[in-house]
């Protein structure tokens, strides 16, 4: 069993870290902050790096930190930077493609990933940064071990 992400959008820290806590994630159902929210196994900072690096070109030693919302001994909530899902609105597939090709060359744990399940999951992020800019919510992620 592994640690699972939940991303979801609020529009701000203190509505953030009202989060249900107590439901494991397979109970949620993505609408409780007036967002549908993503699940996923990637870490928040595997997604800021990934877009900030194979969009925007930034160094991986200047990706910045996240912001811990809540930390509690069952779950944690990270904000992160609005830099991280806004450069997703403004590409096209050819950006969403090369961001996923030089993103699967990059060795993880598992080894390098296969750069067009790289290219579906920035799609998702994309969609999700649609919706986080028309709810004009910021991206938080909630953390269950």
């Amino acid at each position: 069993m592994g640690v699972t992400y939940k991303y979801f959008g609020a529009p701000d820290g203190a509505t953030a870290a009202r989060v249900p806590i107590s439901m494991r994630p397979e109970e949620l159902g993505g609408d409780e902050l007036g967002m549908n929210g993503m699940f996923t196994k990637i870490k928040p900072e595997t997604m800021a790096a990934m877009v900030l690096t194979g969009i925007e070109g930034v160094p991986l030693y200047k990706v910045p930190p996240l912001e811990l919302v809540v930390l509690h001994p069952d779950y944690a909530v990270v904000k992160l930077p609005m830099t991280v899902v806004n450069p997703l609105r403004g590409i096209g597939e050819e950006a969403v493609g090369a961001a996923a090709f030089i993103w699967s060359t990059v060795p993880d744990r598992g080894g390098p990933r296969d750069a067009f399940n790289v290219y579906q999951l920035l799609h998702e992020w994309q969609d999700f940064s649609h919706r986080l800019h028309e709810a004009g919510h910021q991206p938080y992620c909630l953390v269950w071990p």
